[in-house]
């Protein structure tokens, strides 16, 4: 799968990870179109298409000082507002995830022996992903630079499982998480293998708000952990679900945007593109 979107956003991440490596220079427009085989006036056009707005005022979204005063500002109002708007009148996006339910023990421990599984791939503005769904919700969303590869760690996750290559309904209702324009959404269900722990780490994650950021001790505040940052570490980094559970949006106390599981680049380019939106 090698679409025109899919080339479009290979271009934008190489631009985001020069821009991020030659910080401090401060490339001007020229220079990043060159790094990317574009001259200056396609590459500025397909920049704004793509994250709607300018290479220039997307720096400023991934800057640690923009970071900074989102952690500093969480609980303001400006937030919530930008979070309504964002989602085009369908309310808070942790709205429609009204059923997040773990997997039974049995379930758990036989590797989803009981289970028939559809997956699909799709594209997304970050990259092709795999998207997989029980009767119940969705259980797996990853990014699939390989799709053979995706494929494999999700059979890892439920090895027993029994799975056919079908794009249900399910699937293609939560991928309207990727459009500008979400009023199409509806109640998305989530049907998650974890530890109790975990499932409330992920169901603290769908709290943060979109142009929201948090940190590994904020969300071990939240979920009455205090003490627990490094387990919530490795709750968020098992995250099951890209995107749609935004692990991305958990950030360093230093306002840094850290590591990912699927890329550093395509997390501050996740960032960026969700700041972007929530101001429109």
């Amino acid at each position: 799968m090698n679409t025109q979107q899919t080339i479009n956003y290979e271009r934008i991440a190489d631009a985001i990870n020069y821009i991020g490596l030659n910080f401090k220079t401060q490339p001007d427009l020229d220079e990043v179109a060159e790094k990317v085989n574009l001259s200056p006036f396609h590459f500025q056009r397909l920049f704004t298409d793509w994250a709607g707005i300018s290479p220039k005022k997307f720096l400023q979204y991934l800057s640690l000082e923009h970071a900074k005063g989102i952690l500093k500002d969480q609980q303001a109002t400006l937030f919530d507002t930008a979070y309504h708007t964002g989602l085009s009148g369908t309310g808070r996006l942790h709205d429609l995830f009204i059923n997040l339910e773990g997997m039974t023990p049995a379930e758990y421990k036989n590797g989803g022996a009981a289970l028939t599984i559809n997956y699909s791939f799709a594209e997304s503005p970050f990259g092709n992903i795999i998207v997989a769904s029980t009767p119940k919700g969705i259980c797996h969303m990853a990014f699939a630079d390989d799709q053979q590869t995706a494929f494999d760690e999700l059979q890892r996750q439920f090895p027993n499982a029994t799975y056919r290559q079908f794009a249900d309904t399910t699937q293609q209702n939560a991928l309207f998480i990727f459009r500008k324009d979400w009023s199409q959404l509806s109640n998305i269900k989530l049907h998650l293998k974890g530890t109790a722990f975990q499932l409330k780490v992920w169901e603290a994650l769908l709290k943060i708000p979109i142009g929201g950021l948090n940190t590994y001790s904020g969300i071990a505040q939240k979920i009455d952990s205090p003490n627990a940052s490094r387990a919530v570490g490795s709750a968020v980094g098992d995250n099951p679900v890209a995107f749609l559970i935004p692990c991305h949006r958990v950030i360093k106390s230093t306002g840094e945007f850290g590591q990912y599981h699927w890329g550093a680049t395509r997390k501050s380019a996740i960032i960026g593109w969700e700041a972007a939106r929530s101001i429109q």
